[in-house]
């Protein structure tokens, strides 16, 4: 019996299905990198992976957690700005802001950002990934409640297995979808 076991198994070990929701994750937020459109391995669309429908519902738990926490240290890092100073490193003016009481404010209100994105690269297991979610991705949804993804099942299914695929992208990056055309009813001439 299954009582109380939670998730899809996708023919794996539990080691293996952690690996592969990462690399899931990771690839679609990857995708939001820039690189240049020739480039090998670029992707086609920036915010959109195609994988099978069980492994984009098993993933999306994840990404969404992953944004969640990144928009609640975009949060900290701001109000952390508040003590920062602009000056550079190991001048006069530093050397007297890190001696001063705002410095031990500045580390306090930035201690949560600084976990928050350990917390995303554990989870995701990339820094490049987890660089991309706290720059590019999660000011985006900042007054987003939650939904930050959305899963669309694909007609074809996969060659060679006819698995069902999905495409599994973060909302509000798709390009704008052209409207349908009208069609004008035409009179019958009964």
């Amino acid at each position: 019996m299954r009582h109380r076991r939670k998730g899809r198994v996708l023919g794996r070990s539990p080691s293996h299905q952690r690996a592969l929701l990462r690399n899931l994750a990771s690839a679609l937020f990857l995708t939001e990198r820039s690189v240049e459109a020739d480039e090998p391995g670029a992707p086609k669309v920036a915010g959109r992976i195609v994988t099978t429908v069980a492994k984009a519902k098993e993933v999306r738990p994840l990404v969404e957690r992953c944004i969640t926490i990144a928009k609640r240290g975009l949060a900290q890092s701001q109000r952390a700005g508040e003590f920062a100073v602009s000056a550079a490193r190991d001048t006069a003016e530093w050397r007297q802001w890190r001696a001063s009481d705002r410095w031990r404010q500045w580390a306090q209100a930035s201690a949560p950002a600084v976990s928050a994105r350990r917390r995303v690269i554990q989870l995701l297991g990339d820094k490049q990934a987890a660089r991309i979610v706290f720059e590019k991705v999660a000011p985006r949804y900042t007054e987003r409640p939650g939904g930050y993804t959305r899963i669309l099942k694909l007609a074809t299914p996969r060659l060679g297995d006819a698995g069902p695929r999905a495409i599994l992208e973060l909302v509000g990056t798709a390009p704008a979808a052209q409207p349908a055309p009208t069609v004008k009813a035409r009179k019958s001439s009964r």
